[in-house]
C-alpha cells in the first residue's frame, strides 16, 4: 500500500517545542486521514532543529465509495419542509427521491445519495493547508509580506505519496504561497544543498548523507554514548542529565561531542552551582571523579558541526564563556558567605509570600511555632526544629538563589554548614521542601521531618483559609503535591500524627478570619483522603475501602487509616468477609426501605423478651460479643483482630435471614427485628462504614 511522506523545512525550531510539534503533526494528519476514510497501518513523526517530518505507512490509494440513505418528510408535507430536505440531500427536485412506506406513518421521501470514492492524493491535498494554518504552536511569527504564520520562517514543504514499487507522486497543495514538492536540504553548514526525495527510505538515507540525523532518539543515543566514551578516556564519569540531553538533541542535526576544561580553583564552589552554571549558560554536561564523587574541572559540549581544526576554536569559545559564568558564581558564593543566614532574616519581611497571607518573614514565624509543636510528635529536638524553621527560608534572599532559584534549600544547607549550624538543622533547611514529586526522597531526620510537615501544613491551611483551593486541573500553589508530601512523610516514617489537630494548630497561627473552622478542617481532611487514594493506588488499595474508613469519625491518623484499610481489604476478600458484607447490605437495604415507608429512622436496642426464634437469640448474642471484641481490638489498634471478631457474625447473620421473617405482622415484633438489623449495621461500623464498600 502507498506511503505518505511529509516534511516542513524551516529556520531553527526551539528545542522545547520540537517533540510536541512532531506529535501534533502526527495526530492532526492521521486523524484527518481516518476521518476521510483512509485508515493507515502505522505512523511516526520526527523533528530536528530545522524540520518536522512525518511518515505514514499503509495508506489506501483512495477512499471507498459510499451509499447513504437520508429520510425525508412524509408525502404531502408542506413545501418548505420538502425544500429543506432537497437542499440537505443535494437533490435537484423531489422526483430524484424515492418513496417508502411505513405501516404506521404512511409514505415518506428517501434520498439515496451515492458518494464516489476519492483519490487519497486529492483528499490529503485538500486537508493539509487547513492543518498547517491552524497548527497549534505555542508561539508563532509572520515574516515578509505574506500572512503565513509558523514557529520560524518556513522555506519548503515535501509531500509525496505512492507505493514502494512505483514512482511516488507529489501531493499538490500550497500553504500561503509555498508549494509542496519533493525537494529538501541538508545540514546548514556541512551539506547545505538541495536534493530530491521520493519516499521515506531514501529521504532518511539522503538526510544522513547530507549530515542530518533525523531521529531525535538516535541523536540522543549518539550524544550519550560519545560523551561517556570521552569521559572514560579522561578517567572520569559523565554526570547524566536527561533533561539537558533532550534539549541538546534538539539543538543539533549532526551531533559532534567535544570536551573542555576550566580552572580547578572554581571547584571550591559547590558542585551543584558549577553544574547549574554550566548547564544553564552553555548547555554542557559536567564530569565527575569516580573516586571522590566530586566534579572534575572538565565538561562535555555538543557541537552541530565538524570543525576543520577538530573543534579547538569551539572548545575555546565555550571555555571562555564558562570561565566568566563560574567567576560570577564564585562571586555570589563568596559574597553570601560574608554574612550569616540570620542576617538575611529581616529582608524576608520585604518578600511577599501572598497578598492575603503576608510576607515570607511572617510565614517563617508561623513555621517556627508549628515546627516546635510537631517536634515532640516526630521525635525531634524542639530547639533544633525552631532553629531550622527560622533559617529555612533565609537563602531565598542570597545572591546564589537569586541567580538560580532551583538551588533554594540546598544553598541554605551549604551556608548553614559553613557557619557552624548543627548538622540536623542544615539538613532540615535543604529537605524541608521535600518530597517535591513521587520519585523524590522523603526526609527522615526528625528535625527535617518536623519542618517539612510544618511547611506543607502551613501552606495547605493558609490557602484553605483564604479559599484558594485547587479546582479541576488547576493547582497553581501545588497544594496536591503538598498534601501528598505530608502523606508520604507520615507513612514512610511511621509517625502517629492527628492531622485534624495539626491543621487546627496551623490555622491558629494564620492571621485570617475563618467563618467555620470545623467545616474547613473537615474539607481539608477530605482533601487528604483523596490524595491518600492517589498515593495508595499503585499499591492496589481500593478507593471504596479508604472511603469506608474515612467515613468514621476521627479518622485523621494516616498511619492507622492505612493499617485499617489493609485489614479491611484482607477481610472483604475472604469468604467470611464477602458473605458478611452481603448480609450487611441486605440488612441495610431492608432498613432503608422500612425507614422510608415509616418515615422515621429505626433507633433503640432490641428487647430480648420479644425474641421468638432461636436465630434471633443467637444473632443478638453474637452481635454483642463481636461488637465488644471488635471495639477492644480497635482500641488496641489490632485491626486484624477486629475483622476476625466481625467474621464471627457471618454464620448467625446467614441463619437469621434463612429463618426469620423481618416484616412480621405484629408491629412490636417487626420493630424489634428491624432494631436487630440496625445492630448489625452499628456493630460493623466499629471498624468501617460497610455501606461505602463496593460488592
Amino acid at each position: 500500500m502507498p506511503d505518505l511522506l511529509l516534511e516542513l523545512f524551516s529556520e531553527e525550531i526551539p528545542a522545547r517545542m520540537q517533540r510536541k510539534a512532531a506529535d501534533e503533526l502526527k495526530s492532526l494528519v492521521t486523524n484527518a486521514l481516518v476521518d476521510s476514510g483512509l485508515p493507515y497501518e502505522g505512523a511516526k513523526a520526527f523533528a530536528t532543529p530545522r524540520r518536522l517530518a512525518l511518515h505514514v505507512a499503509g495508506v489506501p490509494a483512495g477512499s471507498a465509495a459510499k451509499r447513504e440513505e437520508r429520510k425525508g418528510p412524509r408525502v404531502g408535507a408542506p413545501e418548505k419542509a420538502v425544500e429543506g430536505f432537497l437542499r440537505g440531500a443535494g437533490l435537484a427536485s423531489i422526483e430524484d427521491a424515492t418513496i417508502r412506506n411505513d405501516p404506521k406513518k404512511g409514505d415518506f421521501y428517501v434520498a439515496v445519495i451515492e458518494k464516489p470514492g476519492r483519490s487519497a492524493i486529492d483528499i490529503i491535498a485538500e486537508f493539509m493547508p487547513g492543518i498547517l494554518r491552524g497548527f497549534p504552536w505555542p508561539k508563532s511569527m509572520r515574516w515578509g509580506t505574506t500572512p503565513t504564520r509558523w514557529v520560524r520562517p518556513l522555506h519548503s514543504i515535501v509531500a509525496t505519496f505512492g507505493p514502494e514499487t512505483e514512482e511516488p507522486d507529489v501531493v499538490p497543495f500550497e500553504f500561503d504561497g509555498i508549494a509542496s514538492g519533493q525537494t529538501t536540504r541538508g545540514h546548514r553548514f556541512l551539506a547545505d544543498e538541495a536534493f530530491d526525495v521520493r519516499r521515506f527510505d531514501d529521504y532518511a538515507t539522503g538526510l544522513e548523507k547530507h549530515k542530518v540525523v533525523l531521529d531525535s532518539d538516535r541523536r540522543k543515543e549518539i550524544i550519550l554514548n560519545d560523551a561517556k566514551d570521552r569521559a572514560l578516556a579522561l578517567g572520569l564519569d559523565l554526570v547524566e542529565d536527561p533533561g539537558l540531553l533532550d534539549e541538546v538533541a534538539g539543538l543539533v542535526e549532526w551531533p559532534v561531542v567535544l570536551t573542555g576544561s576550566f580552572d580547578e580553583a572554581f571547584l571550591e564552589i559547590p558542585d551543584e552551582c558549577i553544574q547549574l552554571t554550566i548547564r544553564v549558560n552553555q548547555k554542557c554536561f559536567v564530569l565527575k571523579n569516580p573516586t571522590t564523587g566530586r566534579l572534575a574541572n572538565r565538561f562535555v559540549l555538543v557541537s552541530n558541526i565538524q570543525a576543520v581544526d577538530g573543534g579547538k576554536l569551539i572548545v575555546a569559545g565555550n571555555e571562555k564563556v564558562i570561565r566568566a559564568r563560574l567567576a560570577d558564581a564564585r562571586f555570589f558564593w563568596d559574597t553570601d558567605l560574608k554574612s550569616s543566614l540570620s542576617d538575611n532574616l529581616p529582608r524576608l519581611d520585604d518578600v511577599k509570600f501572598h497578598e492575603k497571607l503576608g510576607s515570607v518573614g511572617a510565614r517563617v514565624k508561623r513555621l517556627v511555632s508549628l515546627s516546635a509543636e510537631l517536634a515532640p510528635i516526630v521525635g525531634a529536638d524542639a530547639l533544633k526544629a525552631r532553629r531550622a524553621a527560622e533559617l529555612a527560608k533565609a537563602d531565598l534572599v542570597s545572591n546564589m538563589v537569586f541567580e538560580f532559584p532551583e538551588l533554594q534549600g540546598l544553598m541554605g544547607r551549604y551556608y548553614a554548614t559553613a557557619q557552624g549550624e548543627d548538622a540536623s538543622v542544615a539538613i532540615a533547611i535543604e529537605e524541608h521542601y521535600k518530597p517535591q514529586g513521587p520519585s523524590d526522597n522523603v526526609p527522615t531526620d526528625p528535625v527535617a521531618v518536623s519542618v517539612a510537615l510544618a511547611e506543607k501544613l502551613d501552606l495547605l491551611a493558609g490557602f484553605w483559609a483564604i479559599d484558594e483551593k485547587p479546582t479541576g486541573s488547576k493547582d497553581p500553589y501545588a497544594l496536591r503535591r503538598a498534601a501528598l508530601g505530608v502523606i508520604r512523610i507520615v507513612l514512610d516514617n511511621s509517625h502517629r500524627i492527628r492531622l485534624g489537630d495539626a491543621v487546627r494548630s496551623a490555622l491558629g497561627l494564620i492571621d485570617v478570619d475563618v467563618a467555620d473552622e470545623d467545616a474547613l478542617v473537615g474539607d481539608l481532611l477530605s482533601f487528604f483522603g483523596d490524595r491518600l487514594k492517589v498515593h495508595l493506588k499503585d499499591e492496589g488499595a481500593r478507593h471504596d475501602l479508604i472511603d469506608a474508613v474515612f467515613a468514621l469519625d476521627g479518622q485523621d491518623d494516616l498511619l492507622m487509616v492505612v493499617k485499617r484499610v489493609e485489614a479491611l481489604g484482607s477481610f472483604v476478600s475472604s469468604d467470611d468477609g464477602a458473605n458478611l458484607l452481603a448480609g450487611y447490605k441486605r440488612a441495610v437495604n431492608i432498613l432503608k426501605a422500612e425507614e422510608k415507608k415509616d418515615g422515621v429512622p429505626v433507633t433503640g436496642r432490641p428487647h430480648s423478651d420479644h425474641f421468638q426464634e432461636q436465630a434471633e437469640i443467637d444473632l443478638a448474642a453474637a452481635i454483642d460479643a463481636a461488637r465488644a471484641e471488635a471495639a477492644e481490638a480497635v482500641a488496641g489498634e489490632n485491626f486484624e483482630g477486629a475483622m476476625e471478631a466481625l467474621s464471627k457474625l457471618r454464620a448467625p447473620v446467614d441463619k437469621f435471614f434463612e429463618d426469620i421473617l423481618v416484616n412480621a405482622e405484629e408491629p412490636a415484633l417487626r420493630m424489634n427485628r428491624l432494631q436487630l438489623l440496625a445492630e448489625i449495621r452499628d456493630a460493623t461500623h466499629v471498624v468501617a462504614d460497610f455501606s461505602r464498600v463496593a460488592g
